[in-house]
């Protein structure tokens, strides 16, 4: 065989099929080969190779630079008016030619602008809305509208397809994901039907929790009937009434847009209320008309056919009980109760007058009484017609109109909007017993979640507490802090401080109490109370789904438990023989969780711990987590939390004040006179570097102390603080001044000193003009110290030597009154 470097020629490719001895079973002779000019081709591939006693063949694939194709053109033109069709037939948006009504909505087609789209993707569609009237475009969706969203899609690109023409994007101002409608569904995206019509991404869409009495879980769609995993996710749901109906997600949207808003219901529970508003929220599209079968012609003709018979024991009529007159004694006169029975008056020697008749099997259900019975046609009924004309203007499902936007969910404005601004409540506490007049509030008759708290301590113990309770602002608040700790500490939670898991107890659950604390919290949190913060990750993600669809494991279970300490056992088993006896030993607490089975090796133990867990955290706590959900509702502060569940984890969760938060909640106010500024911006890195050496323990104040020193608050609410904190300076030739005041702030220790000063009402915060960071910190850990150690002799006596404040008037500038404040130990 010539080697490659022999065979070669310039100018040309060459492919070769040399021929294998053994194969051919020939010992002569080189094969077969292929010379291709360079200058025809050059993007070949080999087919087949093939060698045999028989046959030897060599098969390459040439695409050449050009090839005579007469009948080229008229192709190209057949395929750019198949082209032309298809793209009439493609929705505008999504660019897909499918019509299905009860996925992608109706599909219309405008053939003047040789133009199709569906109305799901032009009401999910960020940049368009209906500004003309139902008859006008595409249900009001104008046409010039329509074109304009295609122009601003088409530079957008889907996060799940890359192609153009993304038109949806995720309703949370911060995420930028956008997708067409089709690809949204695809990748578990959820559109509401209501409202501004919304769309969520996965990561902020909302989701269902799971809960209910029922603790048998189903084993198939209650619409379908064909099997379902009962694990909430994108494409399964349930109903939040019963908690035992589950769908597929496709089988309850086509419900849906057979059923109309006036049948669509639990096909379990028939709830309809709350059904509707859940589906609703779940992305579930209720075409605001009737159903599908009241729509069809003379689909109920047969009602119409009025009974006409005479059912007398004998019939007097000539022409048989089939006939009747229309006025007389041989006019068929029907039961007023059934209207399935008949007589003519002569037969049944009623009046000549007489149009109130019941028939016997009425008259005997009725004991006697029938003639006592309202007719059934004397109420008021309402007209189907009214249903299928409501005005587009005042529905929340089917129209979409222009509106103001809406934030991206922090929780400081979510709470904060829920806060109550009505006339007082009052609220009477014994002592320090908080929970206790809490769940004497909840419990009233009286009691009006949208009223603000006004309250009062009462008590022979109130001689103990700060005498600033009197203020009406400051006892709230108070309150509220008690309110929370004692809610921790109560019988309704266990588990270490900061992770608490919901406790089973059976008298909570009598009293009801669950629901009680979860109105509680969800008071104290929109009026402005600490955060919750004492919440483990396994019970917020049992109330919220998130993070969402997280299997819980042994360490999310309540340490030193009973169930925890048999399933921790389980989980340890290293041998077979181990894992089945302590799989007997706990044969009681198997039975309890419905997990007793045989159990072969180690193979089984992962599914055992699993079922076990979920048995532990969820099944048997489905009752309590149900109504702590419920009273966690109170002022819509369940829904708002499960709508944005990141942001308000570190409300429920463990979260210690750090300085990245007090740099957010702090706003700067910086001076305008660039002499001042030049000044002000070293010192606004001082407080920065400040709050580091305070988080770390580089100083000798805590973070807390700086919050209460500047604003009075122990701990940030989890509804912010109201006015919103800020910060000025205090510069050198102001000393003693500054919109001051503020209580005797501004401590003067040097004669040189300046030190920062404080306005607690107003939570506004002046920070004295240093040169250096050392001054900066030297001046206000003094301020500081002193603030908070002259704070308990403020309320009240104590041993030792007494400080006697001495507030003295000092010039400022710009005409304010200032205060210096002096210091002057005396001895006891």
């Amino acid at each position: 065989m010539a080697p490659q470097m022999t065979a070669s020629l310039a100018g040309f490719q060459l492919f070769r099929a040399d021929r294998d001895m053994e194969l051919s079973g020939k010992t002569k002779g080189g094969g077969i080969c292929f010379y291709l000019n360079n200058g025809w081709c050059n993007n070949v591939t080999v087919i087949l190779q093939h060698c045999s006693p028989n046959l030897e063949s060599l098969i390459i694939h040439c695409k050449p630079f050009y090839s005579p194709q007469p009948r080229y053109t008229n192709m190209k033109k057949k395929k750019a008016t198949r082209s032309q069709v298809a793209d009439e037939e493609c929705c505008a948006l999504c660019r897909l030619s499918e019509d299905d009504p009860a996925v992608f909505g109706e599909k219309v087609t405008l053939k003047e602008h040789k133009m199709s789209v569906h109305y799901f993707c032009l009401l999910t569609s960020c940049g368009v809305y209906q500004r003309g009237e139902e008859d006008e475009g595409v249900f009001g969706f104008l046409v010039d509208d329509i074109k304009q969203e295609i122009r601003r899609s088409a530079r957008l690109m889907c996060c799940v397809c890359k192609k153009k023409g993304a038109s949806v994007g995720c309703f949370v101002s911060s995420c930028r994901r956008m997708v067409h409608f089709p690809c949204g569904r695809k990748r578990s995206f959820i559109s509401q039907f209501a409202g501004l019509f919304p769309s969520y991404c996965p990561d902020h869409s909302p989701t269902q929790s799971l809960g209910g009495l029922d603790l048998s879980l189903p084993q198939s769609c209650s619409v379908c009937l064909d099997p379902i995993e009962p694990v909430l996710s994108y494409s399964v749901l349930k109903c939040p009434s019963c908690h035992a109906s589950w769908f597929h997600r496709d089988c309850v949207q086509r419900q849906a847009h057979s059923s109309g808003l006036f049948f669509f219901r639990c096909t379990l529970c028939s709830n309809k209320e709350s059904f509707q508003e859940e589906m609703l929220r779940m992305g579930i599209c209720i075409p605001e008309r009737d159903a599908s079968w009241e729509l069809e012609a003379n689909a109920y003709s047969e009602l119409l056919e009025v009974y006409m018979h005479c059912d007398a024991l004998a019939c007097l009529s000539n022409e048989g009980r089939s006939h009747t007159a229309k006025t007389g004694w041989f006019e068929v006169i029907r039961c007023r109760l059934c209207g399935s029975r008949g007589t003519h008056r002569k037969c049944s020697g009623l009046k000549l007058d007489t149009r109130d008749w019941a028939c016997s099997d009425c008259t005997k259900a009725t004991d006697g009484r029938a003639s006592l019975v309202a007719s059934p046609q004397g109420g008021q009924r309402r007209s189907l017609l009214s249903k299928r004309h409501l005005s587009p203007n005042h529905s929340s499902i089917s129209c979409k109109r222009p509106s103001l936007p809406v934030g991206s969910g922090s929780t400081e404005g979510t709470l904060q909007a829920l806060r109550p601004q009505l006339f007082p409540l009052s609220v009477d506490v014994d002592g320090d017993q908080a929970l206790s007049a809490g769940v004497e509030l909840v419990r009233r008759p009286d009691f009006d979640p949208t009223r603000t708290l006004s309250v009062c301590f009462k008590g022979d113990q109130l001689t103990t507490f700060p005498s600033s309770l009197k203020d009406g602002d400051t006892a709230r608040q108070y309150f509220l802090k008690l309110l929370v700790q004692q809610i921790q500490d109560s019988v309704v939670f266990e588990g270490p401080d900061g992770s608490k898991n919901l406790a089973l107890d059976s008298q909570a659950l009598r009293e009801d109490l669950y629901f009680d604390v979860g109105c509680l919290l969800a008071l104290s949190q929109a009026h402005g109370g600490p955060p919750v913060t004492f919440f483990s990750g396994a019970l917020y993600q049992c109330l919220f789904n998130h993070p969402p669809n997280r299997p819980l494991a042994v360490t999310h279970m309540t340490p030193d438990a009973l169930a925890t300490l048999l399933v921790t056992r389980i989980a340890e088993a290293e041998s077979a023989d181990e894992l089945i006896e302590v799989v007997a030993a706990s044969r009681e607490f198997l039975e309890l969780a419905g997990c007793e089975r045989p159990v072969g090796g180690l193979e089984d133990r992962e599914a055992l711990v699993e079922d076990l867990v979920g048995f532990t955290m969820i099944t048997r706590m489905q009752l309590p987590l149900q109504r702590f959900r419920e009273g966690l509702q109170t002022l819509g502060v369940f829904d708002q939390v499960q709508l944005f569940p990141a942001a308000f984890s570190n409300v429920f969760c463990d979260c210690r004040l750090s300085a990245r938060t007090l740099t957010q909640v702090f706003s700067v106010l910086f001076s305008q006179q660039e002499v001042r500024l030049s000044r002000e911006t070293p010192v606004s890195s001082f407080w920065r570097r400040l709050l580091l050496d305070c988080e770390v323990g580089r100083s000798s104040i805590s973070l807390q102390d700086l919050l209460r020193f500047a604003t009075g608050a122990e701990e940030l609410p989890a509804a912010g603080l109201l006015p919103p904190p800020s910060i000025s300076f205090l510069h050198p030739e102001e000393r003693g001044g500054g919109g001051g005041g503020g209580g005797g702030e501004l401590l003067l220790l040097k004669d040189e000193g300046l030190f920062p000063q404080s306005e607690p009402g107003s939570n506004h915060l002046l920070l004295p003009v240093c040169s250096s960071y050392q001054a900066f910190k030297s001046s206000m850990e003094q301020a500081v110290s002193h603030h908070l150690h002259l704070l308990p002799t403020a309320g009240g006596g104590g041993g030792g030597h007494h400080l006697h404040l001495l507030l003295t008037a000092g010039g400022g500038g710009g005409g304010h009154h200032h205060h210096h404040l002096h210091l002057l130990p005396t001895a006891s």
